[in-house]
């Protein structure tokens, strides 16, 4: 069925509350090339001028605000919300996750599982077990803690094995993102299924029978190729074992335990909200509410660590002061990973308050296409553009939900539609997108390695996932 745009765009994308009175007043042709313009720029100084990645992104944020015509007098503002939203959800995972990671790191538990995954998997097999075991923990946890809590693992096995670390890290990346982005409970998903009218059940099931070979082909394979092709070194990010606690290490019960607290956690929130959505226990149940505090993942996180410095420090007789600086000395490395994040964060809010989806949408939505192509597109270039895969999935899943509505689809058939505007929301990351910033700088790689690699394995899910969905779609 084609698809053409609503008199009523619903779900699309407004300006930033610090812009609320102000109406853009560009058409989409400026709009856009000063959207081109921006990322030119911005690659062009971190690339060839070697200016740092923090300073390039405040700086281009700043004059794309100007050059959008965004108000004076909210131009800070808008700066800072960008900036301020994506530290908070940002922020505390990383470094949470940066103490449990050098908690295990130089306490010897990472080379305890290096040494278990080696001696069950072998070494050959190590980058495929670390997948499989992203996959299963990915499935309750968002993309962003997973990988934090599975990077001591990951560099541990790296540096025993040797070559480079994009053959361990990237399937392991790979297998959070393919979860994140296809399965439910994550919430993109699962707001699309709201959006579209898809029943959540049929989205699990197939998002699953797309996630498993498209990780396989985009993250494990592409990992190996990739990792023949670009020597990339184990950073120093979490620090390196301690000599004394390698004499003494942990149990591998313990370090397991305390990796899957957090995902426990987590799992029991996602899965009582779930059971909220069914009908199944009402939302004002204690135990739900309760659940919803201490299933967060910044909670789940801090609960982890906490325990991680008592069964992996004291109660093995490292003094509180060397504990101390233990932990303190794990916020340092990462400092700068949170900080250029969070700019990628405020130049990807600069872009969606400037109106830039809007003026896309527009664009898009008369082209005639049929409705589960129309709803990769959309959310392909509204991703490109403004970088929220977010704010790209659910202003595509508004825009085609008429369409959908009226289209009388089977339940397979809807489903399909959600995974391909899944789909089209993840592909090409690059330098709007603060995940991109994320992964790039806790595998301590520079911009045109990032996107050699991190932007064409998210571009590949996208695209396989969505040839899936077509084929299901068409079967339907």
């Amino acid at each position: 069925m084609p698809f053409s745009l609503p008199s009523v765009m619903p779900f699309a994308m407004t300006a930033a509350a610090p812009t609320d009175d102000w109406t853009q007043t560009l058409t989409a042709g400026p709009l856009l090339a000063i959207a081109a313009g921006a990322v030119a720029l911005l690659l062009l100084l971190i690339i060839k001028v070697r200016l740092h990645a923090f300073l390039a992104l405040v700086l281009v944020s700043l004059l794309t605000a100007v050059a959008a015509g965004l108000p004076a007098g909210g131009v800070l503002d808008v700066l800072l919300d960008g900036f301020g939203s994506t530290l908070a959800s940002v922020a505390l995972l990383v470094g949470l996750g940066a103490m449990l990671g050098r908690l295990i790191e130089t306490s010897g538990g990472a080379k305890v599982m290096t040494d278990v995954l080696i001696a069950r998997f072998g070494e050959k097999r190590a980058p495929l077990a670390l997948g499989v075991a992203s996959l299963i923990f990915g499935f309750p946890i968002f993309f962003d803690a997973g990988l934090v809590v599975m990077l001591p693992i990951v560099f541990a096995v790296a540096h025993r094995l040797g070559g480079s670390l994009l053959l361990y890290g990237l399937p392991v990346a790979g297998a959070f993102s393919v979860m994140h982005i296809y399965v439910p409970p994550h919430p993109g998903p699962v707001a699309a299924s709201e959006f579209l009218g898809a029943n959540v059940g049929m989205v699990l099931l197939l998002g699953l029978v797309i996630a498993i070979p498209t990780w396989y082909v985009t993250a494990y394979l592409f990992g190996r190729f990739a990792g023949r092709r670009i020597e990339l070194p184990v950073p120093a990010i979490l620090g390196r074992a301690d000599a004394a606690q390698i004499a003494n290490p942990p149990r591998f019960g313990t370090v397991v335990g305390i990796l899957l607290l957090p995902l426990v956690l987590i799992f029991a929130n996602t899965g009582l909200e779930t059971a909220v959505s069914a009908g199944w226990v009402a939302a004002e149940n204690p135990v739900v509410t309760w659940a919803g505090v201490v299933g967060s993942t910044p909670v789940a996180l801090l609960a982890a660590v906490l325990v991680a410095a008592w069964a992996l420090g004291r109660r093995r007789g490292v003094e509180g002061t060397v504990l101390e600086q233990t932990l303190d000395s794990a916020l340092g490395p990462v400092c700068s990973v949170i900080l250029i994040t969070g700019a990628g964060g405020m130049f990807g809010g600069v872009l969606r308050a400037s109106g830039i989806g809007d003026a896309l949408a527009d664009v898009l939505a008369d082209l005639g296409l049929p409705v589960i192509v129309a709803g990769f597109v959309i959310a392909a270039v509204l991703r490109v553009a403004q970088g929220s895969a977010t704010v790209a999935l659910t202003t595509a899943a508004g825009l085609i939900a008429p369409a959908v509505a009226a289209g009388g689809f089977s339940q397979l058939a809807t489903a399909a539609i959600v995974v391909a505007v899944a789909a089209g929301s993840v592909v090409l990351s690059h330098v709007n997108d603060s995940g991109f910033w994320l992964v790039g700088r806790f595998f301590d790689m520079d911009v045109k390695t990032t996107l050699r690699t991190w932007t064409v394995m998210e571009t590949a899910i996208g695209v396989m996932g969505f040839g899936i969905a077509c084929v299901a779609f068409a079967l339907a």
